[in-house]
Parts: structure tokens; C-alpha cells; sequence
């Protein structure tokens, strides 16, 4: 399982169009054959902060996701309404049992 977490820092006066913007990408996201979860947080502390966070079958789908139309056509916006660079991290998941 690889888990991701891609943290936002939006541009106050960018904030509703990013979450217009964003909310295809995480429909279409949801729908791929190896998405586990696909969700977007927000901060509680800071305001204009959020983090996408990601749960996938394997790096397979992975890599299918990041070929995908809705993820390229996303990234290639997503600048615009940044306030800070994208800060991605990725992690292997393993499930430990009881």
C-alpha cells in the first residue's frame, strides 16, 4: 500500500477557486481501479493550508493516477494557486496486525 500526502499552501485570495478546481480531480481520483481513499483535509490551525491525503493499491496504480488526464490537467493549473511550493510525501504502508 503507498500512502501519500500532498500539502497545499493556497493563496488566501485563490482559496474557493482552488477548491472548485481541485474537486474533479478528487472524484476521478476515488473512481481509479487502485485507489484505496482519496481525500483533502484542511488544516485546523493554519487557514489556507491543506494536505491530499492518498491511500494506494501499489505503485502500479500510482503510476496509472499520475499518467491519468484529471492528474496531469490538475498539475499543470495547480500553480497558480499556490502560495508555496507543493510538499509531497510518500510512504509504504504496511499493516501491522494484533
Amino acid at each position: 500500500m503507498i500512502i501519500i500526502h500532498a500539502e497545499f499552501h493556497i493563496n488566501p485570495t485563490k482559496e474557493l477557486a482552488f477548491l472548485e478546481e481541485i474537486r474533479p480531480l478528487v472524484a476521478a481520483s476515488k473512481a481509479e481501479e487502485g485507489n484505496i481513499s482519496y481525500d483533502l483535509m484542511k488544516d485546523t490551525e493554519r487557514g489556507s493550508v491543506y494536505t491530499m491525503v492518498e491511500v494506494w493499491r501499489d505503485t502500479a496504480a500510482v503510476e496509472i493516477h499520475n499518467a491519468s488526464e484529471h492528474f496531469t490537467s490538475f498539475v499543470g493549473r495547480a500553480p497558480e494557486y499556490l502560495a508555496a511550493p507543493l510538499d509531497v510525501k510518500i510512504y509504504e504502508g504496511n499493516k501491522i496486525e494484533k
